[in-house]
C-alpha cells in the first residue's frame, strides 16, 4: 500500500520542563504559536511541580488562545502533561475565559494579549478568576506598570476591573479591550534617571478591618523612608466594599523614574501574618528593584521578552540580574521566532551595581489580517 502523505509541517516540539519549567513556557509558546501560525507540541508540562501538568488557570489560558486563533487543541485537561496546538486564523471579537478558581486573570491576559494584537479588529476579553493572587502579578501591577511600558511597543489595551476576586474563591472579573496593530515598534530603555515619585494602594476587602490597610501602608512608608528620605510617599489605604468578591488584603507600591521607568513591590495578606509584615515585604521588594539601577523590575523583565521578539527592529532594555523566567522566555522565543537575543553585563564604575542589557533583534512579525 502507498503511504499517505499529509501536507502538514511537523509541529515544533517544546520541552515544558526546561529551565523555569512552569506555566510561563505554556503562555509564551501558545501565544507565539498563535501569532506565527506554527503548530506546537508541548510535553513534560510543569513536570517538576508538586502538582504536575495543567492546573485550571493554565487550561483556561490555553483554551482562550485556541479560541482566539480558531485552533485545534489536543490533550487539554487538568493534570495533562502533553498538549498540542494547531493554530488557525486569529479571531477578533468577544472571548471569555474563566479559571473558576482564584487562578490569575493577569496570567490569562499575559497569554491572550499578544495574540489579540495580531487580530483583524479589536477584541474584547472577559477574564474571570483572581485579580490579586499569589504567584502572579496583581491586576494593579498589570494596569499601572505593565500597561504603560508595553504601550511603548505599540500595544494598546483598556482594562476595566468590574469585580476584584481573592483566594480561594476568585470571582473577579476584568474586561479588556485590545486594539490590533500592523507591527510592533522596538523599545530602548537603558537610562534609569532618578526616582521621582512613589505611590500605591493598601487594601482590605470583605470582612477584614480597615485598620489592616492603614497598618500595611504605614509600615511600608516607614521602611522606604529609611532608604529614600526626600520623596513624598503616598500609599492610599482603601476598604473595598461593593466591587470585591471574598476577603483579602494586600499592598502594591509603585516607583516612577525621571525617564519614565516603573518599578513595583507588592505583597498579599495571609492568615496569621501581621499587617506590618505585609507592608514591609512589599517595601523591601520595591527597594530591591530600585537599587540595581536597571530600567525594569524583576517581574516586568520576562513579560517584555515576547514583545521584543515580535517587534520590528532592535530593542535594548537594561535590567538587574536576569531571572530564570526571562531566560526561559528567551529560550522559547528563539525557538518559535527568528528573534535573536544577546545579554551583556555592564559594570558601573561609580557603584557596586551590576546591570545587564538585554538586546533583541526582533523578528518583525507583521499583522497579515489588518
Amino acid at each position: 500500500m502507498e503511504p499517505v502523505t499529509v501536507a502538514t509541517t511537523a509541529a515544533t516540539e517544546i520541552d515544558g520542563s526546561v529551565m523555569e519549567g512552569g506555566g510561563q513556557i505554556l503562555r509564551v509558546s501558545a501565544a507565539l504559536s498563535c501569532i506565527t501560525g506554527t503548530a506546537i507540541k508541548i510535553s513534560k508540562i510543569r513536570a517538576g511541580r508538586s502538582t504536575p501538568g495543567l492546573r485550571p488557570q493554565h487550561l483556561s489560558g490555553l483554551q482562550l488562545v485556541s479560541d482566539l486563533c480558531s485552533g485545534s487543541l489536543q490533550g487539554a485537561s487538568i493534570g495533562s502533561t502533553d498538549i498540542s496546538l494547531t493554530p488557525g486564523k486569529i479571531q477578533s471579537g468577544n472571548h471569555t475565559a474563566d479559571t473558576q478558581t482564584a487562578g490569575s486573570v493577569c496570567l490569562l491576559l499575559q497569554v491572550a494579549l499578544p495574540c489579540a494584537v495580531f487580530a483583524d479588529a479589536s477584541s474584547q476579553l472577559c477574564l474571570k478568576g483572581g485579580t490579586n493572587a499569589e504567584m502572579a502579578p496583581q491586576i494593579d501591577y498589570t494596569v499601572k506598570v505593565f500597561k504603560p511600558i508595553v504601550e511603548k511597543f505599540g500595544v494598546h489595551f483598556d482594562c476595566d476591573i468590574r469585580m476584584r476576586g481573592y483566594y480561594p474563591k476568585g470571582g473577579g472579573e476584568v474586561f479588556v479591550t485590545v486594539n490590533p496593530v500592523k507591527e510592533l515598534q522596538p523599545v530602548t530603555m537603558t537610562e534609569r534617571g532618578n526616582i521621582t515619585k512613589i505611590h500605591g494602594r493598601a487594601f482590605v476587602a470583605g470582612v477584614l478591618p480597615f485598620k489592616l490597610a492603614k497598618d500595611m501602608s504605614a509600615a511600608a512608608v516607614r521602611t522606604i523612608r529609611k532608604e529614600i528620605k526626600e520623596l513624598y510617599i503616598n500609599i492610599q489605604p482603601l476598604q473595598e466594599k461593593d466591587k470585591a468578591c471574598g476577603n483579602g488584603n494586600g499592598i502594591i507600591i509603585i516607583a516612577e523614574s525621571s525617564t519614565g521607568c516603573l518599578f513595583a513591590g507588592s505583597a498579599l495578606g495571609k492568615k496569621g501574618v501581621y499587617a506590618d509584615k505585609i507592608g514591609i515585604e512589599a517595601a523591601e521588594m520595591l527597594l530591591r528593584n530600585i537599587r540595581h539601577n536597571g530600567c525594569v523590575d524583576e517581574f516586568l523583565q520576562d513579560q517584555l521578552i515576547i514583545f521584543m521578539a515580535l517587534a520590528k527592529g532592535t530593542s535594548r532594555i537594561r535590567t538587574g540580574a536576569v531571572t530564570l523566567h526571562t531566560q526561559t522566555a528567551i529560550h522559547i522565543a528563539e525557538q518559535l521566532t527568528q528573534a535573536k537575543f544577546t545579554i551583556t553585563k555592564c559594570e558601573d564604575e561609580l557603584s557596586s551595581n551590576v546591570t545587564y542589557i538585554i538586546e533583541c533583534q526582533g523578528s518583525g512579525a507583521a499583522n497579515l489580517h489588518l
